[in-house]
């Protein structure tokens, strides 16, 4: 059976600069895997060539089998979602409006009994359901990340892609966002695959670990296996104390190399 998203040979270039080079990657059903990498190192535009907002020059991105080359944006749209780094802080909308927004690649003609359904199982789902009537710009910035995301699965989506979820957060809504991720990637047969910063936040939510440098994967695998010392180093040009447990491996960064 296939993978729900598979990556194969990806290479991406802005003009003559190399960005991504053959970049082979997999995630499943119910899965969460994480994209890390140092700054500049080509994982938010490796999430862009597979929502097709940028298109790669060699390589083939694969939903259940089917090439997103043969998909169109707006069906596109029903299969995969993102949600991007820096929420917009200027919509004039009500939470519930921009939640309904996730249902743009279904309406024909106006919004439906059944759409409306959707979101308001999506808002239940993310738990804002207190925040339906509030406006967007008024929210803070834990709570625009629960809209996003409660939007991004209004769409109905076999393919959930974050861009560091847990940017600009507190700690608190940081594990909050991450266990709701993980939660959706279980209850909603979604593939989750998310570009973070934090490694013991990847660590300890992700599946898959898949590890880039200069555009290419480092290193793919379970966390134990991937967010080694000498991984780490070699990567990130960083000294670092690994200690694991039973549930997870949490990274002490020591020094500079």
């Amino acid at each position: 059976m296939d993978m729900r998203l598979k990556v194969r040979d990806l290479s991406f270039k802005y003009s003559t600069t190399d960005i991504l080079s053959g970049v082979n990657l997999e995630v499943d059903v119910h899965e969460v895997a994480s994209i890390v990498g140092p700054n500049a190192s080509g994982k938010t535009t490796l999430l862009r060539c597979i929502n097709k907002v940028l298109k790669p020059y060699i390589g083939t991105v694969f939903i259940d089998g089917r090439t997103i080359v043969k998909i169109n944006i707006k069906e596109l749209a029903k299969e995969v979602s993102s949600v991007p780094q820096i929420a917009v802080r200027s919509f004039p909308l009500t939470v519930l409006d921009v939640v309904l927004m996730g249902r743009t690649p279904y309406v024909k003609w106006q919004i439906t009994e059944n759409d409306l359904e959707i979101a308001e199982e999506s808002i239940k789902a993310v738990g804002i359901e207190n925040l339906a009537s509030k406006y967007f710009d008024e929210l803070s910035g834990g709570e625009m990340q629960r809209v996003l995301i409660s939007k991004a699965i209004t769409q109905e989506p076999k393919v959930l892609l974050l861009d560091e979820p847990t940017a600009h957060l507190d700690v608190k809504n940081q594990l909050e966002i991450l266990d709701l991720v993980r939660n959706l990637a279980r209850n909603k047969n979604i593939a989750v695959l998310m570009a973070i910063h934090d490694l013991n936040l990847a660590a300890r939510f992700s599946d898959r670990i898949h590890m880039i440098k200069n555009g290419s994967i480092f290193a793919s695998g379970s966390p134990m296996n991937v967010l080694t010392s000498i991984n780490i180093r070699e990567v990130y040009g960083v000294e670092v104390r690994t200690i694991k447990s039973e549930e997870s491996i949490y990274i002490l960064p020591i020094k500079p190399i």
